[in-house]
């Protein structure tokens, strides 16, 4: 008994043991993952890591996709790809009827949207930003540690040779070593400040990572909440979900984080065609469009001057007279910011006059009475720019407004007209552009525009056979909508019609997707292309300078 007694106790120690080294082995190498990942993304090229970013959670979310089953019957795996990557490039270009979708495969598309939104995004990165920050804070820090040693060693080695040689020496020599000196001195404090200085930004760009977190946070909360409510009070809205089979609390969180990342998808296959009648509900979204897109930078800076009022005065203050010194793009500055608010106002102004001018009348706002065509209106047009959500059928709108349409698509989201007087001075982006004009990688860039009308001609290349076989469905126009809205990341399309076939196919079905669903596999290829494309446009905003338009 007493053997058996100290086996078990061997035995428990050595288990015991065995568990705290594997305990550690574990930590071990989940640290060495940890800092192998920041090694690589605070010293790779961002834009490399975002196109791996992108790639690998649309790969990700393609196999979850897979995995879950449907509601209706399977898509082919192009058509889920290409779902995944839409909704992770929030571009909401369809292949596939929404309702298709179960619950689980809504809840994934939801997050793919949540995570791959630009507000998101660009907060990982100011955490990314503000990790570098640090490091080099901290070797900043311990470099002034050994040089202050030194100083301080020469400072006292200093003030006993200026004693020694005084009774020697003339004043002259005397004046020459106290000035040796306080030179030492002024360095230590230059040092000192600029230390301090970076510090200040350090702790600045740690509040503003905060304050985007909360504004993302609390602007999510209450659209959940606030389309919730409406659709648990209104009952059109109600049997407009039941009919649909889709619960409510998924509808609320999918479409308000759908349009918060100005993605478009709607879990019902008409889009917001279904409500719009219901303007309430629309009047709620449009704030939501506006907050999480073209609005964003104004709204985050008057959030930051508000709680300077109140919390952190030196820190917001900071951000606000050094915006540019952050280096969080969506920080603009105050006039900056002004004239982007009255550029969206003024296009979406413009927009609407012009819609109200050619389509009042239309198919799509028959049966609605005059307020609930002027809030359908301004919120077709504000989703004009980049967020894709519709409640009309845009491919029985007015060439004039389809050509506007393509023009919103096309501008980029802090488009502004800035009529700033210049200083004399060199931009730090001019200063960057004149360096890199000599490269040869850069010399070969194109413009914007350019790599539109090359996507544009390789679709036309693609689907040649029917653009003769089906023209009224497949035109130019209709490309040109499609590979632009992909671009802009907005989701509009001319979607198909088997009535505007001039040659009836027996078993063609009308469905509720994009233009591109019709395309063949390698047209939806390059759609993808686009979409990501347009998501990483920014890195590439300065492309074609080498060409001059004379």
């Amino acid at each position: 008994m007493h053997i058996l007694n100290s086996f078990l106790k061997k035995l428990q120690h050595l288990c015991s043991t065995s568990l705290q080294r594997i305990a550690c082995q574990t930590k071990s190498i989940f640290f060495l993952a940890a800092c192998f990942c920041r090694f690589i993304l605070l010293r790779a090229n961002p834009l490399w890591v975002q196109i791996v970013y992108f790639t690998s959670l649309s790969t990700l979310g393609f196999g979850f996709l897979k995995v879950l089953k449907p509601l209706g019957e399977t898509p082919k795996n192009l058509d889920l790809f290409f779902t995944s990557i839409s909704a992770t490039t929030v571009s909401s270009m369809s292949t596939v009827e929404m309702q298709n979708f179960s619950n689980p495969q809504l809840i994934i598309i939801t997050i793919l949207m949540f995570i791959g939104g630009e507000v998101f995004t660009s907060m990982v990165g100011l955490f990314f930003i503000r990790s570098r920050l640090k490091t080099e804070l901290d070797k900043i820090a311990s470099s002034h540690a050994r040089l202050a040693s030194i100083n301080t060693f020469n400072i006292e080695q200093i003030h006993l040779e200026v004693e020694m040689v005084t009774n020697e020496v003339h004043n002259k020599s005397h004046e020459s070593l106290h000035n040796k000196s306080h030179q030492s001195l002024h360095n230590m404090s230059h040092e000192s400040l600029s230390t301090t200085n970076e510090n200040l930004r350090y702790l600045s760009m740690k509040y503003l990572g905060y304050v985007v977190f909360a504004y993302f946070l609390i602007i999510h909360i209450i659209g959940v909440i606030g389309v919730s409510i409406y659709l648990a009070i209104i009952p059109s809205a109600k049997q407009i979900l039941k009919n649909k089979g889709l619960k409510m609390f998924t509808f609320s969180v999918f479409t308000i984080v759908s349009t918060f990342a100005s993605c478009g998808f709607v879990p019902t296959n008409e889009n917001m065609v279904v409500f719009r009648k219901n303007s309430g509900l629309l009047l709620m979204l449009i704030p939501q469009v506006l907050l999480g897109n073209t609005l964003y930078p104004p709204c985050l800076r008057f959030c930051i001057w508000v709680l300077g009022k109140f919390y952190k005065k030196k820190e917001c203050r900071y951000l606000l007279k050094h915006s540019e010194e952050v280096g969080y793009k969506h920080l603009l500055k105050g006039k900056h910011s002004i004239c982007l608010v009255a550029t969206v106002f003024g296009l979406i102004m413009v927009q609407v006059t012009l819609f109200c001018a050619m389509d009042w009348d239309s198919e799509g706002l028959k049966g609605l009475n005059f307020y609930q065509k002027m809030i359908g209106v301004l919120f077709q047009i504000v989703n004009s720019r980049h967020t894709g959500e519709t409640v009309v059928d845009i491919s029985n709108l007015s060439q004039a407004i389809l050509v506007l349409f393509v023009l919103m698509m096309y501008l980029p989201p802090y488009t502004s007209f800035l009529p700033l007087k210049s200083d004399g001075k060199n931009s730090e982006r001019s200063k960057r552009m004149k360096k890199i004009r000599g490269k040869v990688t850069e010399n070969l860039i194109f413009s914007q525009l350019s790599y539109l009308v090359i996507f544009i001609i390789l679709v036309c290349i693609t689907e040649r056979k029917k653009l003769k076989e089906d023209p009224l469905n497949f035109n130019v126009l209709n490309i040109v909508v499609e590979v632009v809205s992909a671009y802009g990341n907005v989701g509009f399309t001319m979607g198909y019609s088997c009535e505007r076939q001039l040659h009836l196919e027996i078993n063609c079905e009308n469905k509720w997707i994009g233009f591109v669903g019709k395309w063949s596999d390698e047209g939806k290829i390059i759609l993808i292309l686009i979409m990501l494309f347009g998501r990483l446009k920014k890195f590439n905003m300065d492309g074609g300078k080498p060409w001059k338009l004379l």
